[in-house]
This record gives structure tokens, sequence and C-alpha cells, in this order.
């Protein structure tokens, strides 16, 4: 199993920016690649980015070019980078950890959640 938590929501501004981090601990090496998702009140919970061994970065269209996905080479921490954020980036945002190879389906192991507010 692998246990992810996850850090660095918080209020902020639009235009702002924002870095969220998620701590992953226990079959780390087993780890096929990692996910942010995020979910809005209300809206059903959606993929934003993926990152995967040798391969480059996956990003829905709303984010791209203003995110960005990152991870340490031994899968113990994985990165979001948020810049330019917008009132509907406002969300909880999980990680995700797929031990198999399910994408774009979410993997088996989640974290609690960071919640990210951009409001003025």
């Amino acid at each position: 199993q692998v246990q992810l938590v996850e850090s660095g929501g918080a209020l902020v501004q639009p235009g702002g920016s924002l870095s969220l981090s998620c701590a992953a601990s226990g079959r780390i090496a087993s780890i096929n690649g990692m996910s942010w998702y995020r979910q809005a009140p209300g809206k059903q919970r959606e993929l934003v980015a993926t990152i995967t061994h040798g391969r480059a970065p996956y990003y829905i269209d709303s984010v791209k070019d203003r995110f960005t996905i990152s991870r340490t080479n031994t899968w113990n921490t994985l990165y979001l980078q948020m810049n330019a954020l917008k009132p509907e980036d406002t969300a909880v945002y999980y990680c995700n950890a797929d031990l198999g190879y399910r994408w774009p389906n979410p993997g088996d192991y989640w974290g609690q959640g960071t919640q990210v507010t951009v409001s003025s």
C-alpha cells in the first residue's frame, strides 16, 4: 500500500500562485504514475495532471501553461505548482498514486485532500 498526505492549500487572490505537495510513503518503488485531481462543490472529481516515469506530463486543457506537475526521482514527493490562478480553480485538490496501469482511471491510493480557494 501507499500513504499520501497533501499540503499547501490556501486562500489566494486571482492571478496569484500556490504550490501543493504530496508526501508519499509505503510501496513507493511500485508506483507507476501519480496524479493530481480536484473536486469543486457540487461537481465531480476531475483529473488535473498526471506524471509517469520517462514520459511528458499530462495536463487538462484548462490548466495547460499555468500548472506544472513534478516529482522526486524516488516518488516520495509529488508537487503541483499553480500560477495565474482563477476562481474556477477553487476546489479540494487530491493526490493519487497508481501502482498498476489504470490511467486515465485513477489508481487505488488517495490523499486526504487540501483546500485551494481562489477569491478576491
